[in-house]
């Protein structure tokens, strides 16, 4: 009798061997989409572009990062949630991923996608969230932020990736425990937010420290807190909200490769050996992350799809905290 992988040798000889075996065997054999669901600029799409650039190495094939933005995330999730489970369109999410289902259930619609519709493949960084403000802002500090808006309520606004994005629920433990009342205004992506800061039409931000980091350097931006368990790498003299006095400010957002939940298992490992293989090994990643205040904080495999799920727990009960928004 013949052993599996004599028999398959066989077939493969007489040109027998089913396509989708020949595919899964030859992956990548064409260009590697990688979805963003937001528009440039923002944490997701800071961590996509070195990656799929260094994917390219890996795969020997184009990796091209394809911004897909609109409704806080969901339009671009969802496209890839329905896409063909081959491992040619893959998703950079950001933690966002899993309360949106939530979020649009709460807005009495039927969910663009659900999480079970994607596989969790790796986690690239995790980042706590920084307390942005303009550099040219009365605010040195959050005692100075938050006696304001005790005195003014609904008068500073802050902008976000778009109601119940990660930047959104960030703000929204801040100030519930602030016991503060700022004006939201929602945006489709965390660099358009951020551009909306820098020009003046909002007045803070919580936002990934990498998209940010260039900004408070040049002296644009001020950093008041950040909504991490320990101080930020290129932020260390920025206090945490827990230093602060608010034990219960801590948020990350994190950035994570997703495919179809169909992708055969197979082309699946080929993903995860793949990434593991350039945050472990490639330094050009590790440099242009390090750069962007976003350090590698690789995770896959059963951890990773431990920690999202986890999140999304934690996640999906601030939202509904937040409750509907109009």
């Amino acid at each position: 009798m013949l052993h599996r992988r004599e028999l398959m040798a066989a077939l493969a000889a007489a040109g027998m061997v089913p396509a989708v075996t020949r595919a899964q065997g030859a992956f990548p054999s064409r260009a590697v989409q990688m979805v963003v669901a937001f528009p440039p600029g923002g944490q997701a799409d800071v961590t996509a572009r070195p990656t799929a650039a260094a994917l390219e190495r890996v795969f020997n094939q184009p990796v091209p990062v394809v911004n897909r933005p609109g409704a806080g995330g969901i339009i671009g999730s969802a496209s890839v949630a329905r896409a063909a489970p081959d491992g040619y369109t893959a998703l950079m999410a950001l933690s966002s991923l899993g309360v949106l289902p939530e979020s649009e259930r709460i807005m009495g619609r039927p969910p663009a996608y659900t999480v079970d519709q994607l596989a969790p493949i790796a986690r690239i960084t995790a980042d706590p969230t920084v307390l942005l403000v303009p550099a040219s802002s009365p605010w040195r500090s959050v005692g100075d932020f938050v006696a304001d808006a005790k005195k003014r309520p609904g008068a500073i606004s802050f902008g976000s990736a778009g109601n119940y994005s990660t930047l959104h629920v960030a703000m929204a433990m801040f100030t519930g425990a602030a016991e503060i009342d700022l004006l939201h205004v929602p945006f489709q992506g965390g660099g358009p937010a951020l551009t909306a800061l820098l020009s003046g039409t909002v007045n803070s931000l919580s936002s990934g420290p990498g998209p940010a980091l260039a900004h408070v350097k040049e002296g644009r931006l001020r950093a008041l807190a950040s909504w991490g368990r320990e101080r930020i790498p290129g932020f260390e003299d920025v206090p945490t909200f827990i230093e602060l006095g608010y034990p219960d400010v801590e948020f990350y957002i994190w950035t994570g490769v997703f495919l179809p939940a169909a992708t055969p298992e197979p082309v699946q490992g080929r993903w995860r050996d793949a990434l593991r293989q350039i945050c472990q090994q490639d330094e050009a990643l590790r440099r242009a992350l390090d750069a962007a205040g976003s350090p590698i904080a690789y995770q896959d495999g059963e951890a990773f799809d431990r920690f999202f799920r986890d999140d999304t727990a934690r996640l999906v009960k601030a939202v509904q905290r937040i409750g509907r928004v109009e």
